[in-house]
């Protein structure tokens, strides 16, 4: 017999509090679970980073087998590495009333002045469930390299923003390498590397 899957269902929620609102807000929950061995559990209590949700965008030149990659600053990464400046894919916040889908696109075209020809959502995963709300909505856009040049970003969102073009082997040798290193980045350019010969087959099916 097939062991029961648990649902949200099985989470009864006790008690919320605000700790910090800010930029983001700090939300401190009290509940409990079902067990696996049945029952429930006592009641548990976690601080939860509520960030908002967000998209990460894969501008792709399957014209060219080339990605383009942006590079900004990052305070966060100033510990633990070498440069907190990080090549990573486009992303953005979803505000409450928005579309990830339309925010995808605005994200493109404000932080490498690209419009995509094309743009496909992929999958969506949590960015770090332990301690974190937060989900990410996925999606690659096929998009003409040649025309991803100069520096990007909103003043007004103090965005500082330079474009790298670089072959899908290039950018997925800095995968390897460890160069490249934040998850949404090197889990975009994993996928990429697993899809490439069939994002580049559709493509030359459409110019024929």
């Amino acid at each position: 017999m097939a062991a029961e899957k648990f649902t949200k269902d099985d989470v009864q929620v006790l008690g919320q509090r605000t700790l910090y609102r800010g930029f983001f807000r700090m939300e401190e929950y009290r509940f409990r679970h079902r067990l696996f061995a049945g029952g429930w559990s006592d009641e548990v209590t976690r601080e939860v980073f509520e960030r908002g949700h967000a998209v990460v965008v894969l501008p792709y030149d399957p014209r060219e087998d080339k990605v383009v990659l942006i590079e900004q600053v990052r305070f966060p990464a100033l510990e633990t590495s070498e440069s907190p400046w990080l090549l990573e894919l486009v992303a953005g916040m979803i505000a409450p009333d928005e579309v990830a889908d339309e925010v995808a696109k605005r994200e493109l075209l404000e932080e490498t002045g690209l419009n995509a020809s094309a743009i496909s959502a992929v999958s969506s995963y949590l960015s770090s469930p332990g301690g974190c709300s937060e989900r990410f909505f996925f999606y690659w856009a096929a998009v003409d390299s040649s025309k991803a040049k100069g520096l990007h970003g909103l003043a007004e969102e103090h965005e500082d923003i330079k474009l790298h073009v670089l072959s899908r082997s290039d950018a997925y040798a800095k995968v390897l390498s460890g160069e490249i290193d934040n998850a949404s980045t090197v889990l975009g350019l994993q996928w990429l590397q697993l899809n490439y010969q069939s994002l580049i087959q559709a493509n030359e099916q459409e110019r024929q």
